[in-house]
């Protein structure tokens, strides 16, 4: 049996009852998960799973591609620091669902969170579409944003749990991409939708958010058949349940279990625990790796502000400086869109192959010093609304790797009992410091008229980007093709 008492405590049934006292088991699941070749069980688990991202990119494109039609509605008449407030709305719910249901996700499971979270994000979005004022928009955004902030947390460690490691880094980058599938579905759902000759001014935005709860229902029903983690699983007190879902994946993956054969497995042996304190939790994270900690914290910071900032406040660049119409602006949003998926589609591999501290460093640093000579180009109005959109496009190429980087880090380098809660810590610290500022400090700037004031703001965003490729470099760690307990021992294991 791969999941089993420990030989050295079971020398007879006397000691059994000792042996489930101290509840140990051996087991080698890790190993195993990881030694499995790619499989469609693991491009469903993606598609279920990683369509957050989707999601997520679909909202955060509305929220910027309808804010002219939001400053135009005649029932709303939003100014720019109303956008700017509401965007920070949906970002401060995304901070505080991720830390209370990331510290659930590790608590009581990732699986029941998938569904738990995407009911929160289901029935907030459809209410957005019914928003009457500022205050009810500015709420509805708010817990949108805490279904969102909530599914990071479990699918993220979901995710991780169940790719082997050698395509660990490839497919997490892929899947934080896929956020740009969701921009297109928005840029052209905008196109659409606020178009005044086919849809009035005042309902298409309204339709708009509505296809976000529709998409929700579909992933309802993908993910019903996704298992809990068997890792999970393992350590909170259920390792019957965990062998027989790894035993059920092999046979879908290689058509028989793998613990049969001689090829030798990694064991290790762990004390099964029904939770994890806080206060473990909070030494953990910040004195055990505290390093590791300081590393994560830059990276989500940066890429948060530097995403956020200019990502929420695209549509006012184009209207209020370009002269671009609301109804037009979905055209622009998607060749941005493009380049940031095609970057983690083709400089995701380098992250297993090169390396982690390699790339990380390298597209930080990029993205961080375009941002800056693309700012100056607007500052002095070299670029035109098309020259600006290629800039962009350039730019978030090398940045959305490097954003999807930064959730990778977070979610490999702290062990599995706090795994859940290390990414939704870092990505609410991150988020609050860089990304709740960074629209509305943006939509005060754009409100100045003023190119050299927006430049100020372009600058900041580069220098954090070029900061955090300076402390990757220095401290990263070299996590690729690497197993998630060796780069981080759980907190459950013994030691021989």
């Amino acid at each position: 049996m791969e999941l089993q008492q420990s030989p050295a405590l079971n020398p007879g049934p006397s000691v059994a009852a000792v042996v489930a006292a101290e509840r140990i088991v051996e087991t080698s699941i890790p190993s195993r998960l990881d030694a499995l070749p790619w499989s469609g069980f693991h491009t469903r688990v993606v598609l279920a799973l990683g369509i957050t991202w989707i999601l997520d990119g679909l909202e955060v494109t509305l929220a910027g591609a309808l804010s002219g039609a939001l400053k135009q509605s005649p029932a709303l008449h939003f100014t720019n620091l109303d956008l700017g407030v509401a965007n920070s709305a949906y970002l401060a719910g995304a901070v505080l669902g991720a830390l209370g249901f990331g510290w659930l996700t590790d608590r009581i499971g990732r699986k029941k969170l998938f569904f738990i979270t995407l009911a929160l994000y289901l029935s907030a979005t459809a209410a957005t579409a019914l928003s009457w004022d500022i205050a009810s928009y500015a709420l509805f955004r708010f817990l949108t944003g805490a279904g969102i902030g909530g599914e990071y947390t479990a699918i993220n460690s979901t995710i991780q749990e169940l790719v082997p490691a050698r395509y660990r880094g490839w497919t997490d980058l892929i899947i934080n991409g896929s956020f740009w599938i969701g921009a297109a579905m928005g840029a052209v759902a905008a196109i659409v939708l606020l178009d005044p000759a086919t849809i009035g001014p005042d309902l298409g935005w309204r339709l708009a958010y509505l296809i976000g709860a529709a998409t929700g229902l579909v992933v309802l029903l993908m993910r019903m058949w996704i298992p809990e983690s068997p890792r999970w699983l393992m350590i909170h007190g259920r390792p019957d349940r965990a062998h027989e879902i790894v035993d059920e994946i092999e046979r879908s993956v290689v058509g028989d279990r793998q613990d049969g054969r001689d090829v030798g497995f990694v064991k290790i042996r762990l004390k099964m625990r029904d939770h994890t304190p806080i206060r473990e939790v909070v030494h953990t994270l910040f004195v055990t790796y505290r390093r590791r900690a300081m590393v994560g914290l830059m990276l989500m910071v940066a890429q948060a502000f530097f995403y956020n900032a200019i990502f929420f406040t695209f549509a006012l660049v184009l209207t209020d400086f370009y002269g671009i119409s609301a109804d037009h602006v979905g055209w622009y949003l998607l060749p941005f869109a493009a380049g940031n998926f095609l970057g983690p589609l083709l400089l995701g591999r380098l992250f297993d192959t090169f390396g982690r501290r390699t790339m990380i460093m390298f597209t930080y640093g990029v993205s961080g010093l375009l941002l800056a000579l693309s700012g100056f180009l607007f500052s002095i109005g070299a670029l035109s609304a098309q020259g600006q959109t290629i800039a962009w496009m350039v730019i978030f190429f090398f940045a959305s790797p490097a954003a999807s980087a930064a959730y990778l880090t977070v979610s490999e380098n702290f062990p599995l009992e706090v795994r859940a809660l290390a990414i939704a810590v870092f990505y609410a610290v991150g988020t609050g410091i860089g990304g709740v500022i960074g629209p509305a400090l943006f939509g005060a700037l754009i409100d100045t008229g003023s190119r050299t004031s927006v430049f100020a703001g372009y600058l900041l965003g580069a220098a954090l980007m070029i900061a955090a490729a300076i402390v990757a470099w220095r401290y990263a760690v070299s996590a690729e093709r690497k197993s998630l307990e060796e780069i981080a021992r759980p907190l459950a294991s013994i030691m021989e």
